[in-house]
């Protein structure tokens, strides 16, 4: 009984390599289904030796010798099969001490031997070559052993170990860049007069000059212009928000000219009487009773003084609230300064710059300074996911972004960048390890195809890798 369930035991998580059939002898001997499983402590060897065809004289004998061998010359012998004419047979019954003959077996017709054997399992066993050693002797005496391979045994586990396909971003011949901001300055009623104390002005102009200070005060840029828009709200005629808007727009700009002296050429301004899309998309978002109606007075064909009044006519607590809540906001001075920046490429001034100002750096330059550090290092990472922070509609930038986030094995997140990565091969191939790392290798295997199909080397060589992995775990069914 005990018997009985060890060997049960051993089923359990068996693994198996791939049963032979060969013949030896000329094909007087034929090794059936050999085939050798391991559990996690033994190893287990299995064979049927067909001896049917073997013809010997009765003090001839046959020996086989199953033999495991290792890759620094480790060697395990199983117990080997003898098989007797008539008289050697009865010889060894004879002379052997204790009557311990083994797997001693008499040359008879139709000679069937089901062989098994057990040992334990040692770690150079993992990979190995089982052959099998046999000879044959007329006398009773040593016999020469000839070897035959038989199975090469490969319980290594394999694994999934791609190289991850980057893509270099091409340099930029220029480095435009831009900052933005919106201020909201406080006029008077009806008038366009800049009075810098006047109620919550200092704060606002206070962050228009910080805006542009951090781009004068950086010695690597180079401000081409700056430029404002003015918006008023739409209550009160067309014709005097138009005013109003203007005036207040050339105020702001003489404001900014004084302090700074910039070359006149690149101070731009432009305006926007009402400012209808800011209210749009404030009703749009908000929960205001009777929003569509409102949403669709805004849309509608109306002029701008009739389009107010209908409203505030139509719905007038909305309207009040809307007076009230909304629309001092939409008396702003949006603002933009261009510049340009020059060219790194010094990698020690490229991370200088990215610890201070990383909007200055291309994706060229983050690129190179990123292979300065060990890939898969914090460094290393850091440097792609602030390029995608930079430039995060650029499909390079989310592609190497998302083969990061692969290698951290943060798949929404890889997906995410993915979705921006566009149509390349290595996108393809980036979905494809996605899918391998999650062990869906039917859908890996044909998006590799695909991106390999296109040229990239990274997705041939990880098709091969899951190939392999599907035919090591068929094998060990």
């Amino acid at each position: 009984m005990k018997n009985i369930l060890f060997i049960l035991s051993l089923a359990v998580g068996m693994l198996t390599c791939h049963a032979v059939n060969v013949d030896v002898l000329d094909g007087a001997i034929a090794l059936k289904d050999v085939k050798v499983e391991r559990s996690q402590s033994r190893l287990i060897l299995h064979m049927d030796i067909d001896a049917s065809a073997l013809k010997q004289g009765g003090n001839s004998e046959t020996v086989l010798t199953p033999v495991l061998n290792g890759p620094d010359g480790q060697t395990y012998r199983f117990p080997e099969v003898v098989i007797s004419g008539r008289n050697r047979y009865y010889y060894r019954l004879r002379n052997t001490p204790d009557g311990d003959t083994g797997l001693l077996y008499r040359s008879v017709k139709n000679l069937n031997v089901p062989y098994q054997s057990l040992t334990e399992y040692e770690p150079w066993m993992e990979v190995s070559e089982l052959s099998i050693e046999y000879g044959q002797s007329d006398c009773g005496c040593d016999m020469p052993l000839t070897p035959m391979p038989l199975l090469r045994l490969d319980y290594k586990p394999r694994l999934f170990e791609p190289r991850f396909a980057f893509i270099t971003p091409e340099a930029e011949a220029v480095k435009m860049r831009d900052l933005k901001g919106s201020a909201y300055i406080d006029f008077p009623v009806n008038r366009t007069e800049l009075y810098p104390d006047y109620r919550r002005n200092p704060e606002e102009l206070a962050s228009i000059r910080k805006t542009i200070d951090v781009v004068r005060n950086d010695s690597n840029v180079t401000i081409t212009s700056f430029s404002i828009k003015g918006f008023a709200s739409p209550e009160g005629s067309y014709s005097n928000n138009v005013r109003l808007a203007k005036g207040r727009t050339a105020t702001l700009k003489d404001y900014v000219q004084k302090l700074y002296a910039f070359d006149p050429a690149i101070m731009h301004t432009s305006y926007e009487p009402e400012d209808w899309e800011g209210l749009r998309r404030y009703v749009e978002k908000s929960d205001i009773a009777n929003r569509e109606a409102i949403l669709a007075i805004i849309d509608s064909d109306l002029a701008p003084d009739p389009k107010n009044a209908k409203i505030q006519k139509d719905f007038p607590q909305q309207y009040a609230f809307l007076l009230r809540e909304e629309y001092p906001a939409l008396r702003h001075s949006d603002y933009t300064i261009n510049y340009m920046v020059r060219t790194f490429t010094s990698v020690d001034e490229i991370k200088k710059v990215l610890r201070t100002a990383p909007q200055n750096l291309s994706l060229n330059e983050l690129f190179l300074v990123a292979q300065s550090y060990e890939p898969g290092s914090e460094d290393y990472c850091e440097v792609f996911e602030t390029a995608v922070r930079m430039f995060p509609d650029n499909p390079v930038a989310n592609l190497n972004a998302a083969n990061i986030a692969i290698q951290r094995r943060e798949y929404a997140k890889a997906l995410a960048y993915l979705s921006k990565a566009g149509d390349t091969p290595q996108a393809t191939y980036a979905y494809g390890l996605i899918e391998a790392f999650e062990k869906n290798y039917d859908k890996a295997l044909p998006l590799f195809d695909k991106a390999a199909s296109k040229g990239l080397a990274e997705a041939a060589e990880a098709a091969k890798q899951v190939r392999d992995i599907i035919e090591h775990e068929n094998q060990q069914k």
